[in-house]
């Protein structure tokens, strides 16, 4: 772990007088934008959460619930879509000016939110509110990297992490009482306090000189990357879950938002190799350490937040437990990852990058494997011990591999280096989210078919195939005949399972895939002590 103490020289891209040196900055000081940088992300964390709560009732208020999911997927679009311009903006101009803009965007979409008066409406502000989150996370990492050297980062950022988790916890409580006892628009202004404090704090603290005011902002290549991703995200969407209609992944205009993805994308590689301020460098990926956290982190996320998304439906559905048991079912995931963040800025220090992301991608296929075996009657214990194993994996590894990261590139990549972890991550999310929502459909389909076929026609098992929704209302699960629930419940038990198989699977490609990542550091570019 030489690479982790050595005295390394400045960047040759930027001289001496044109760097922002944090070191010069007061301890004092850098604790006063830590602060800063922690309540941005108890903002983004609780926003992840709190809105989820209250949507039942605004639906009640706005109607709509026929674009209900688009209240979720435009804020989850454009919080993406932007993470790498984010990125590579402040690397040009500077982070300051950029945090403070993301959070302005985020409060300017939250006030308007809270002032909606219809579901269209919402589904706009949610989408502007979308644009700041993008900054938000990233940004924050970013910051955090330039004023820490990597023994102290390793520290700093594992507060980052639990603020992250119990912001976590804490969202879907908050967003009950404020829906209860006071207004579901109080799920949005309740972000302004908090974004305002951090907007002051990091305004007034952190104090920027040296950034390039006359680069050249490479504008068609934003346009370009944006289109390609945004195509690509509507088309998980819509194949995943028929967001925009009920194709599904065959029809044609999935197809030709595929195809149009990938045309923009080669597009965008090829404007970013010509000009000379890409907003993506494409020599980030030559560096080793980049390329094993980039594939690391997209598998890793595509196992961990499209499963995820089913492990409560395994545990109301199959299980029959409330939906109270459902919802907390994954709470001992962010106390896993949260304690085992904290672990690994420790151990990384000791045992180096590899050892330590290899070690968490080892727990997370553990976990995985014993989701796999889950059963109508695994008891309470079992989930929250195999929850804590997927959590501990995820906070060895990506903490890890985002300290890795950080010290591997120039100060003049940090920032899009740093966001394209978090994008990469998301992308994996998505994609997992699409993957196993249609794994869980065709699944679900056969295994009703194959009961109907035997049965003889079992007209009232077809039905709830058609609205598998029901069987989480209480209500409509008690006027089921026993048989009837009985048969879906055990088809739903193996459609499930099917999804968490290729968990399992896409899991154990990312324990080879931290084997990329290189024994002493990234040897090919010389690490930079931030």
């Amino acid at each position: 772990m030489r690479e982790l103490r050595r005295t390394h020289t400045p960047e040759r891209t930027l001289t001496a007088q044109q760097q922002t040196h944090p070191s010069s900055f007061s301890v004092k000081r850098k604790r006063i934008i830590t602060i800063g940088i922690l309540i941005g992300t108890f903002l983004g964390a609780l926003e992840a959460t709190v809105v989820s709560t209250a949507m039942p009732t605004v639906i009640a208020s706005l109607g709509g619930l026929h674009i209900y999911s688009w209240v979720f997927s435009v804020y989850l679009l454009t919080s993406t879509v932007t993470v790498p311009i984010w990125g590579r903006l402040s690397d040009l101009y500077g982070r300051r000016f950029f945090y403070m803009a993301g959070i302005g965007f985020f409060l300017l979409g939250s006030a308007l939110s809270g002032q909606s008066q219809t579901m269209f409406e919402l589904i706009i502000f949610r989408a502007i509110q979308g644009l700041g989150a993008g900054a938000l996370v990233p940004l924050g990492l970013t910051i955090l990297g330039d004023l820490y050297a990597v023994v102290e980062r390793t520290k700093v950022q594992s507060f980052f992490s639990a603020v992250w988790g119990m912001a976590s916890i804490l969202g879907p409580i908050t967003g009950g009482f404020l829906t209860d006892h006071l207004s579901w628009r109080w799920v949005f202004y309740i972000n302004i306090p908090f974004g305002l404090a951090a907007a002051v704090i990091i305004g007034v603290a952190l104090v920027e000189e040296g950034y390039r005011r006359k680069a050249a902002i490479d504008y068609l290549g934003s346009v370009l990357l944006t289109a390609s991703i945004t195509l690509f995200l509507l088309a998980l969407m819509e194949g995943g879950s028929g967001v925009l209609g009920s194709g599904g992944w065959g029809s044609w205009y999935v197809i030709s938002m595929v195809a149009g993805s990938a045309a923009l994308l080669a597009g965008f590689i090829y404007v970013e190799s010509r000009v000379p301020e890409p907003i993506v460098p494409l020599s980030l990926f030559s560096n080793r350490l980049f390329r094993a956290a980039t594939i690391n982190g997209l598998l890793a996320g595509t196992a961990l937040f499209g499963s995820i998304s089913f492990i409560p439906l395994y545990v109301q559905a199959v299980m029959g437990t409330s939906a109270t048991r459902a919802g907390s079912v994954l709470t001992p995931i962010l106390l896993g990852w949260v304690t085992f963040s904290v672990i690994a800025g420790r151990l990384l220090l000791r045992v180096g990058y590899r050892a330590t992301v290899i070690a968490g991608m080892v727990l997370l296929v553990i976990g995985f494997f014993f989701l796999t075996r889950l059963g109508p009657s695994t008891s309470a214990i079992y989930i929250t011990l195999d929850m804590l194993a997927v959590g501990a994996g995820m906070g060895l590894s990506m903490l890890t591999l985002l300290i890795a990261v950080q010290s591997a590139v120039p100060r003049d990549q940090l920032g899009i280096a740093t966001s394209s972890t978090q994008f990469f991550r998301s992308i994996g999310g998505i994609v997992g989210v699409a993957v196993m929502g249609s794994v869980l459909s065709s699944q679900l389909s056969a295994e009703v078919e194959s009961v109907v076929q035997t049965g003889g026609g079992h007209q009232e098992l077809a039905e709830l195939a058609r609205h598998p929704d029901i069987i989480i209302n209480a209500a409509a699960r008690a006027r089921i005949s026993a048989s009837t629930l009985q048969d879906f419940t055990t088809a739903l038990d193996h459609a499930l399972h099917s999804v968490f198989l290729f968990a399992l699977v896409v899991s154990i490609l990312a324990l080879f895939s931290a084997f990329l990542v290189p024994k002493s550091g990234d040897r090919s570019g010389e690490p930079a002590r931030h």
